[in-house]
């Protein structure tokens, strides 16, 4: 069985993999092309989600409300991160 704090470092373990893979994508293509900043604002992004989700296993008694949660906090993720790469609303902060 898995502890609460054996839980959190392996998601903060898969925050590390995940953001391998620009990094060794820089190494062998131009077209990924990210500096310091990008890899920071991608981290900061996955450790509060997975902080966030952290919360909800956490203090969410029923199992339902737990993946409705859950649920809804990966859905903001991937919509903040397509508006980020992409700009799929046009904000300000996916620069147009």
């Amino acid at each position: 069985m898995i502890t609460q704090k054996n839980r959190f470092s392996y998601m903060v373990l898969g925050i590390a993999c995940l953001l391998l893979i620009p990094f060794a994508a820089m190494q062998f293509s131009t077209e990924v092309n990210w500096n310091l900043f990008d890899f920071m604002v991608m981290g900061g992004l996955l450790f509060g989600t997975v902080l966030l989700i952290e919360l909800v296993l956490r203090t969410v008694k029923t199992k339902k409300n737990r993946i409705a949660l859950c649920i809804v906090l990966l859905l903001a993720f991937l919509f903040i991160w397509a508006e980020l790469a992409v700009g799929i609303i046009g904000s300000p902060f996916a620069g147009s």
